[in-house]
C-alpha cells in the first residue's frame, strides 16, 4: 500500500468521523433548544387581552401566564360583575396549579431526547409538539365557559347575551371592544414544538438506538 493511498484513507476516515460527530451533536441541539424555550416560557405571558371603551381611553389590559394573571385584573373583574361573569382568577385553577410541573416534565422529556439516542425518547417528545395546541384548546374552552355561564341575577344580565370572546383577534362585549393576542410565552412554546419536530426528523433519519 502506497503512502498516498494511506493518506487518502486517513483523510476519508477523519471526514467520516467528523461527519458522524456532527450528526450526533446536530440532532441533539433542537431538543436542547426546546427544553430551554419551554423553561423560559414559564416566566412570560402566554396570552394578552385588552378592553377598550370610551371611559377607558388607554384600555384595560390583562396578561395570562401559565401560573398567574397580571395587569388590570381587579378592574376587569369589577366590570364583569355587572354582566354576571365570573372572576378571571376562577378560570383554569387546576391548570395553573399543575403548569410548573407539567412544563418541567415536558422540558425534561426534551432534555432526555437530547441526551439519550433511544427511540422511545423521540416518541415521548411528541408531547412537546402538542403542548401549544393543548393550551389553545384549554383557553378556548374557558373563554366559551365564561361567556356562557353568566349570573342571571346580575345588574346588566338582561343586556348581554351568551357570547364567546375571541382567542385571537377583535370582538365586542356590550360597549367594550375586546382585543386578544398570543404573547411571548406562547411563541416560545411554539418554538419548542417546531424545534422538537426538527429534532424528531433529524433523529429518525439518523442512527437511533432501539429500546
Amino acid at each position: 500500500m502506497t503512502a498516498s493511498m494511506t493518506q487518502a484513507m486517513t483523510r476519508t476516515g477523519i471526514r467520516q468521523a467528523l461527519s458522524a460527530a456532527i450528526a450526533r451533536i446536530g440532532d441533539r441541539v433542537p431538543f436542547l433548544l426546546a427544553a430551554v424555550a419551554l423553561a423560559a416560557s414559564l416566566a412570560l405571558p402566554y396570552w394578552h387581552m385588552t378592553l377598550l371603551a370610551p371611559q377607558y381611553p388607554s384600555g384595560l389590559r390583562v396578561w395570562i401566564f401559565l401560573t398567574k394573571l397580571a395587569g388590570d385584573v381587579q378592574e376587569v373583574n369589577g366590570l364583569n360583575h355587572y354582566i354576571g361573569m365570573m372572576k378571571l382568577e376562577e378560570a383554569a385553577t387546576f391548570e395553573r396549579a399543575i403548569a410548573p410541573y407539567g412544563v418541567a416534565a415536558l422540558a425534561g422529556l426534551a432534555l432526555l431526547a437530547a441526551l439519550l439516542r433511544r427511540r422511545w425518547t423521540v416518541w415521548l417528545s411528541i408531547l412537546v409538539v402538542i403542548f401549544p395546541l393543548v393550551f389553545v384548546a384549554d383557553l378556548q374552552y374557558w373563554l366559551w365557559y365564561f361567556g356562557h355561564h353568566l349570573d342571571p341575577h346580575a345588574a346588566l344580565s338582561s343586556a348581554i347575551k351568551p357570547f364567546t370572546p375571541p382567542a385571537l383577534g377583535t370582538g365586542r362585549v356590550g360597549q367594550f371592544v375586546v382585543e386578544t393576542r398570543f404573547d411571548s410565552g406562547f411563541y416560545l412554546a411554539v418554538l419548542a414544538a417546531l424545534s422538537t419536530i426538527a429534532g424528531i426528523v433529524a433523529r429518525l433519519r439518523g442512527p437511533v438506538q432501539r429500546g
